[in-house]
Parts: structure tokens; sequence; C-alpha cells
């Protein structure tokens, strides 16, 4: 199954689940600012777009993008971190003067849809922490959070949209539309 100009975004997001994080950060990217909030989600992809004032070529490459990530295959066994993040961590890291530090990855109660991500230093794992490694990046998990965040994805975005770590995980079902919090 592919995402055509013809579906809403709401049964885009009912139909892949699994990849609503990074579809609905591609959206957003691409201009769909109201992607998650519930405005306009009975909109198909194609009159939204059009309604921001985008062109055919724009939404064809947009789909173009959407169905790559329904192509891309998910490692539910690990945590992954990008080249691009892990070189931004490491380049936070020496900043810091914390060199050879791992990446503590959980997640808090916070927000409208129940949990928030966080991403800290950490020096070394505390007892029960689940340890994986990604591109010469230590992670720690705390093991309460091991179920819910296998198979994410951290990647580093520096854009218009401001710059930072991002997070998607396959296992969300929801999210609010601010994008800061989720729910399984």
């Amino acid at each position: 199954m592919t995402i055509t100009r013809d579906m809403t975004i709401e049964e885009v997001f009912k139909r892949f689940p699994g990849k609503g994080q990074k579809l609905a950060q591609e959206m957003t990217h691409a201009g769909l600012h109201c992607v998650g909030c519930s405005a306009s989600t009975w909109e198909t992809i194609e009159t939204g777009m059009y309604g921001h004032g985008m062109t055919d070529e724009e939404i064809d490459s947009l789909l173009g993008r959407l169905n790559q990530i329904l192509e891309e295959k998910e490692d539910l066994s690990t945590v992954t971190i990008t080249d691009k993040a892990a070189k931004k961590y490491l380049e936070i890291l020496a900043e810091e003067g914390k060199t050879g530090w791992g990446l503590r990855f959980g997640e808090k109660a916070a927000g409208c849809s129940g949990f928030e991500y966080f991403l800290d230093f950490s020096e070394k794992p505390k007892a029960g922490d689940l340890v994986l490694e990604s591109n010469g990046i230590q992670i720690h998990l705390h093991h309460k959070s091991i179920e819910r965040l296998m198979g994410s994805v951290i990647d580093y975005a520096d854009g218009l949209q401001g710059a930072g770590f991002k997070i998607s995980n396959p296992n969300v079902k929801s999210s609010c539309g601010c994008g800061s919090s989720h729910g399984y």
C-alpha cells in the first residue's frame, strides 16, 4: 500500500501508525504545519498542499518521500542513532568536556499525550539499564522504558524550523499537535 494524493491526512496516520512520527515530521517539513493537531486532518494531502500554495511537483516530491518512509525497514531489537546525530552528539560531548560519555535516552510522564522523550549525558550506565551501541555512541536505556523505546531512531535536524535531536518511534500510536508528547 502506498500514500496517494487523495488520501486524507487522518487516513495516512490510521493506516500507518508505526510510521506516524516520521510521516508527520516529513509533512510538517514540507509545509503542512497542521499535521497532528486535528485541524484539517480530513483534507486530502493534495488539498492541504494546494491550500498552502504548493505545486504539483512539490506534492509529488512529498509523496515520494512519504512512500520512501513506508519502505524503510525498522530494527525493533535496538535503538539507532543516525550518522548525523552521532556526529552532533560527539561535538557536544567535546564542547562539554565529556568525551567518551554515553547517551541516556528515556521518557517521562508529560504533555497532553502522556509521555515525553529526554536525552541526557550519561557517564556510565545505571543499575538495570540496557546498554546499546550505535554509531560509536553507547546508549543507556532505563529498564522500564525498554519495551516502548526499542526500534526508535534518534536523528538530528538543522533547518529553518529549528535545530535539535528528533526521535522516531514505531511504537507510538498518538502524539499531540505540538509534537512534544506521545502515547502508546
